[in-house]
């Protein structure tokens, strides 16, 4: 492979082809809508992601590829609407953010970030502005890359008879490898790779991080508010849940669901997530199947058995994370309990073990809650699910319409950089600690056998947890 760096253009080689990307704010270079695989359409829907072909010339990378085809997200009431132009053709693409001077000869690899949107496994897209990588790129000096992959029916329906196995965690596998194999080309570290991940994107970085055939591959892991306590589905539900599909669209078996429209495959998906909803239920109709592709066992069996040894990780959460499913479900239990179980239980066990592994793992908290919230009227958010993304990006303008955010000040901007700058450090090195940063040390629960506390204060120094806290007093 080879680079040349045109003004305001520049060019990147890579071995499927040229791709021509756009120079932006700060001097980073972004190239989008980047195929890491053939489109999954005609034969290869349902089908494991197919190398891409290549093409002859130099692609337009200006602008991101169309999102998987999907249905409204059901958290839009606190994240902001979204226009949908999702299309199976050109679907499987990715991004990658270049920052300022990594593209000129001699210049040192840069540590890359390859991120995974969260969504339930049935909605988002790694080019929605809301995940926009200038910023964060500019801010920590590392390659961004984020990807799109196949959600709903079409990422996540087991069907043997197809060959369809836990689609969509095959096609974030398949951009790893990519990335991989390519991201030298674009100034970034092969051997420096960080998956990263909210909520459903955080349980499928963890489970790239796991897996035997992709943990090689990742040097450092982020999981922001995954829902850990989900376990994966287990064969027998996930085949009543797929007959139950097939039901809806009056088909004898799955053999005809190739030539279906595609809207006709999102309508029934629709009704079978509210004929298979339940009271204090979050998960999705489908969702990774235990023993299928990437989920061989869950995350605790694994863990446990040192798959994370060597692998450095930091997780954490927001501190009111249960509120925004208030506006899909309702629940029997106070909200606190819930987040316990569902979220921050398995941030400690993971932590945990990483720290009996001897590679203990950096854990924080989200607290910033939107400004002015009348505790007395509606739902108050507080530190809600997903309220830490427009910080991690500095994408505030994409979220402007989000009642989760709110108004925004100066204060808020220098939260962001600290709470970006936090993880772009630790995916530079390991650590958040950097120029401005920390002084922050790992969770040290006790390794004699006592039970590990639940996250408190962070502590100065000294031995015990630690949890970074990211909120007012962070300003």
């Amino acid at each position: 492979m080879d680079t040349r760096h045109e003004h305001r253009r520049p060019v990147v080689v890579t071995e499927r082809g040229s791709v021509r990307g756009v120079t932006e704010e700060g001097g980073v270079a972004a190239f989008r809508g980047i195929p890491y695989a053939a489109s999954p359409v005609g034969d290869l829907r349902f089908s494991a992601p197919r190398p891409h072909p290549g093409w002859n010339g130099v692609r337009d990378a200006a602008r991101s590829g169309p999102e998987a085809p999907q249905g409204h997200s059901r958290l839009e009431a606190i994240m902001g609407p979204r226009e949908l132009h999702g299309d199976e053709a050109g679907c499987l693409t990715l991004n990658v953010w270049v920052p300022e001077g990594a593209l000129d000869a001699g210049a040192p690899p840069r540590p890359v970030l390859m991120w995974i949107h969260g969504g339930g496994y049935t909605t988002g897209s790694g080019g929605w502005d809301l995940y926009d990588g200038g910023r964060l790129a500019a801010l920590g000096g590392i390659i961004v890359v984020t990807v799109n992959y196949r959600l709903g029916p079409l990422g996540y329906l087991q069907l043997p008879e197809l060959g369809a196995d836990n689609l969509g965690s095959q096609d974030q596998a398949a951009a790893l490898r990519w990335v991989r194999e390519s991201v030298a080309a674009f100034g970034g570290d092969p051997e420096a790779i960080t998956v990263g991940g909210q909520s459903a994107g955080a349980y499928s970085a963890l489970a790239l991080a796991l897996d035997a055939g992709t943990r090689g591959l990742v040097r450092r892991v982020i999981g922001e508010s995954g829902p850990w306590g989900l376990e994966p589905q287990e064969p027998a539900e996930a085949a009543d849940a797929a007959a139950h599909y097939l039901r809806l669209l009056d088909l004898p078996g799955a053999g005809a669901l190739r030539g279906l429209p595609v809207e006709r495959l999102l309508e029934a998906y629709g009704r079978l997530v509210v004929e298979r909803a339940r009271p204090g239920n979050t998960a999705p109709p489908t969702y990774p199947v235990r023993g299928g592709a990437l989920t061989a066992t869950g995350w605790r069996e694994a863990v446990a058995g040192g798959a994370l040894r060597g692998t450095d990780v930091l997780l954490g959460g927001t501190q009111d994370e249960m509120t925004a499913f208030l506006t899909v479900t309702s629940f029997d239990e106070p909200l606190d309990v819930v987040a316990e179980q569902l979220f921050r239980a398995g941030i400690t066990e993971i932590a945990g073990q990483c720290a009996r592994d001897g590679s203990p793992a950096y854990v924080y908290r989200f607290t910033r809650r939107p400004p002015g919230e009348d505790d007395g009227g509606g739902i108050a958010l507080g530190a809600t699910h997903c309220a830490e993304l427009p910080f991690l990006f500095g994408t505030f303008d994409a979220f402007r319409d989000a009642p989760m955010l709110g108004r925004v000040d100066a204060a808020d901007r220098a939260l962001g950089r600290a709470f970006g700058g936090a993880l772009a450090a630790f995916t530079a090195t390991g650590s958040p600690n950097g120029e401005g940063l920390g002084p922050w040390g790992p969770w040290l629960p006790s390794l004699t056998g006592v039970p590990e506390p639940e996250p408190g204060a962070a502590t100065a120094s000294g031995p015990g947890p630690e949890v970074m806290r990211f909120g007012p007093a962070t300003r």
